[in-house]
């Protein structure tokens, strides 16, 4: 399966999740500090469905900084309700626009990561084809937005649950879902990871 084919199930798989939500959980915590469920899906449509064209000057207007727009993309949908930004996120599948380039693999990681977001505080759990996994976990060791890679430089990454590793020095082993998260800087991951290398981490996300 293609990464943009992955990225359209992805996405689609995060629309089922939220069309089962209640409004209180609409309006309920994430593992993003400070923002609520509603709030990370005014995030993922501004951002992955912004057109590439207009991007550039978006980031340009914010002084290039990327906390700048992601919040002036939550306060632009002030006021639109649930229902209405589920739509949004079922229009966006396939992806278009910034959520296109790079093969659909920034919507593929953006919808992976702010998925966990979402259902970890609920106990929501679910088992990630790991086909996807893999390729989620190659791209976010080099996503200029997310930098894995240099996050989790010092240690090596040993998934437990598939077969993939990167990096050298103290292992970290744990679940692929969890090496995912803690590359994009989510230090609730550290709970499922073991090793030598769990400590330099943990400092790190700190």
């Amino acid at each position: 399966m293609r990464a943009i084919e992955m990225a359209a199930a992805e996405r689609r798989e995060l629309g089922e999740l939220l069309a089962n939500l209640s409004d209180d959980e609409w309006h309920g915590p994430t593992l993003c500090p400070g923002w609520t469920v509603r709030d990370v899906v005014a995030h993922l449509v501004g951002y992955l469905d912004r057109s590439q064209w207009s991007y550039p000057g978006a980031m340009l207007r914010q002084r290039f900084s990327l906390h700048g727009l992601n919040a002036d993309d939550v306060a632009a949908a002030t006021g639109i309700g649930s229902e209405s930004l589920l739509a949004q996120v079922r229009l966006g599948t396939p992806p278009n626009g910034v959520g296109a380039v790079l093969g659909g693999r920034i919507t593929l990681v953006e919808c992976m990561i702010h998925r966990e977001d979402i259902a970890a505080p609920l106990g929501i759990e679910r088992s990630v084809p790991p086909e996807r996994l893999c390729v989620s976990l190659d791209f976010v060791r080099i996503a200029p937005l997310i930098r894995g890679a240099w996050t989790t430089r010092g240690v090596r990454l040993v998934a437990t649950d598939l077969d993939w590793s990167a990096g050298r020095g103290p292992e970290v082993r744990g679940p692929a879902m969890s090496l995912l998260l803690a590359m994009a800087r989510r230090p609730h991951a550290l709970t499922t990871l073991s090793g030598p290398g769990v400590a330099r981490l943990d400092r790190r996300l700190a």
